[in-house]
């Protein structure tokens, strides 16, 4: 391959490698913002974490697949971005358990919420199923299945 084309090749596979570690970084700042919002019941800044929060693993997606394609005819460059590699992926790991406990905070308070309305309806000791069109249940008397 060409000296230049490769060099070129090898410049391209870094950069993307380096915009997914700083879009990692950004996605954890993100996940520390959605817990934050979550503890303090900010709707606000919650909508706005998990809007960043989409965006980033769009992002991360992206790059991934450059990276892949660019890995291939770099692989030179991806051998000495192999660390840089490992380091990312350890920081998705982190992320990861980030939102998994984001979402059992989300569980937590939902239950919560559940009981509360529970208590507030009287429906206390009524189980919660979802009905045929997908909305919550909390009562289990018979319905219908199908009309004559």
């Amino acid at each position: 391959m060409n000296p230049a084309l490769q060099a070129e090749l090898d410049h391209a596979l870094t950069a993307a490698v380096e915009e997914m570690r700083l879009a990692v970084g950004q996605l954890a700042d993100s996940l520390h913002e959605e817990r934050t919002a979550l503890e303090s019941a900010d709707v606000d800044a919650l909508n706005r974490a998990g809007a960043a929060k989409h965006s980033l693993m769009l992002k991360l997606e992206q790059l991934d697949g450059e990276r892949l394609q660019l890995s291939q005819g770099a692989a030179e460059a991806s051998r000495e971005l192999a660390p840089v590699w490992q380091q990312i992926l350890q920081s998705l790991r982190a992320c990861q358990q980030l939102n998994q406990r984001n979402g059992q905070l989300v569980g937590v308070r939902l239950q919560q919420v559940r009981k509360a309305l529970a208590v507030l309806t009287g429906n206390e000791t009524e189980a919660s199923v979802y009905g045929r069109a997908g909305e919550l249940r909390t009562s289990l008397r018979s319905q219908p299945l199908a009309e004559a």
